[in-house]
């Protein structure tokens, strides 16, 4: 069992990020209120409130935030009740649950991260959506079913009697 971490396994939670880290909110603290921070965020414990943040938030994976964040980055392996607003990128690794709103520009969800809420992502220009290029009746359903769906509904007819 290793005693200390490697340098590349906290290099990896501010991947995008700068690597120096500013404030450590520890395994067993709980903070709350409004945590604002000049720098860099990591979160091993629990914060309850607003969390602003210059730089990078990252959410160990003993981490608890029931906070609304606002960031440059964000990289979240623990929990995340509230919304994340990060005006670069939000990378949800592997063990992340979130329960909230994501608004970033590049969003990144290892296999395993569970995201339970809306994402807007804003871009330069939009692409078409995928399901405006696909003909109706042979939409796609998200666990991969085709549908049978007549173009148009059977008119029909009604005949004047005299």
């Amino acid at each position: 069992m290793a005693m200390f971490k490697s340098k590349d396994d906290d290099a990896a939670m501010f991947e995008g990020g700068s690597d120096r880290m500013n404030t450590i909110i520890g395994k067993d603290t709980v903070v709350t209120g409004t945590v604002e921070v000049t720098g860099t965020l990591r979160v091993d414990g629990v914060v309850k409130g607003d969390i602003n943040v210059s730089d990078t938030v990252a959410v160990g994976p003993t981490g608890t935030v029931e906070a609304n964040v606002r960031t440059k980055n964000a990289v979240v392996s623990g929990a995340v009740k509230g919304n994340i607003h990060a005006s670069e990128r939000v990378e949800l690794q592997a063990k992340a649950n979130i329960t909230g709103d994501l608004v970033t520009k590049s969003l990144v969800i290892e296999q395993g991260a569970l995201f339970h809420g809306n994402c807007n992502m804003k871009q330069a220009v939009a692409p078409p959506p995928i399901a405006a290029s696909i003909p109706r009746s042979e939409a796609i359903r998200p666990e991969g079913l085709r549908l049978s769906m007549p173009a148009k509904p059977p008119v029909e007819t009604v005949e004047k009697t005299r």
